[in-house]
């Protein structure tokens, strides 16, 4: 047993206030509202916003761990909170931190070999990066 679960074996869910504080602390640009952590990309358009909604089915099927997404033209927001749990835990801070990392991904800014789509270049416009 671990201090994040209690003797049942179920979860650590986490108050509002410790919500509030890991949000600002690790992942600045999610908030909490409603009993869940959620998060709103814009993208440039309906290929974008598409990309980044099979982005977060990927890594969220790989995590087990699913969230509610919805999503417009030019925009994508993902809600994060265990059901099981019956609030936010561990999976949904972990599962909002790979999805913000991938997501907001710019390898152009690395100085590597990829560039990065081009940002300027509207046919190629993907994320409307923080």
């Amino acid at each position: 047993m671990t201090d994040d679960t209690d003797k049942r074996g179920k979860e650590r869910v986490y108050s509002e206030a410790e919500i509030d504080g890991r949000l600002k602390a690790e992942l600045p640009k999610w908030y909490y509202e409603n009993g869940w952590i959620r998060r709103k990309y814009k993208t440039h358009g309906w290929k974008s916003t598409l990309m980044v909604i099979n982005t977060v089915g990927h890594l969220a099927e790989a995590a087990w761990h699913h969230p509610d997404i919805t999503a417009s033209y030019a925009w994508v927001e993902v809600r994060l909170t265990n059901h099981a749990a019956k609030g936010v835990t561990d999976k949904d801070f972990e599962l909002a931190r790979k999805i913000e990392e991938v997501v907001q991904w710019q390898p152009g800014a690395e100085g590597g070999a990829l560039e990065g789509t081009p940002q300027t270049d509207q046919r190629f416009a993907y994320v409307k990066y923080d």
